[in-house]
């Protein structure tokens, strides 16, 4: 199961995607927006990612226009590793190397061939593990280290 998001300027482009997904039979849950009435991405993201993080939800795929607001608010959450991708390249390294579980798409930079082309290299990619989980450790070590400084 994928949990989607966008605020109005990926609205499009996320509709596009949800025609893809049930193309390939792949089950999601869409957090919002429903149409292109402006809204705000830290509202849509949240609950999506927590969605991930509590494991109702495999992935996040998060959309704005240009993929960057809706990545921030996204690593705002811990346990969300998410990343704004234009190109097929980075769409597969960092699922392979950094085991992103969020892909954000801006819908006023990426066009629906290519985003359909980003979000089946992101979904397909496993996780290498291996050298690159000391890094991945790290980042988790980095979001313990925000969660013990607001509580202290």
């Amino acid at each position: 199961m994928l949990a989607l998001a966008s605020d109005h300027g990926g609205f499009a482009l996320k509709q596009a995607v949800i025609e893809h997904l049930k193309e390939r039979g792949i089950p999601y849950k869409d957090f919002g927006c429903y149409d292109e009435k402006s809204c705000d991405y830290p509202d849509v993201a949240a609950p999506a990612c927590d969605a991930v993080v509590r494991g109702e939800c495999d992935k996040a795929l998060l959309f704005c226009g240009t993929g960057v607001g809706i990545s921030i608010a996204a690593n705002k959450i811990n346990g969300i590793r998410a990343c704004v991708c234009s190109d097929y390249f980075s769409a597969k390294f960092t699922r392979a190397h950094n085991d992103a579980n969020a892909l954000c798409l801006g819908g006023r930079v990426v066009g629906p061939g290519l985003a359909v082309e980003l979000v089946d290299v992101f979904l397909d990619t496993p996780y290498e593990g291996g050298r690159h989980q000391r890094r991945v450790d790290k980042l988790t070590a980095l979001e313990e280290r925000e969660r013990n400084r607001t509580t202290n």
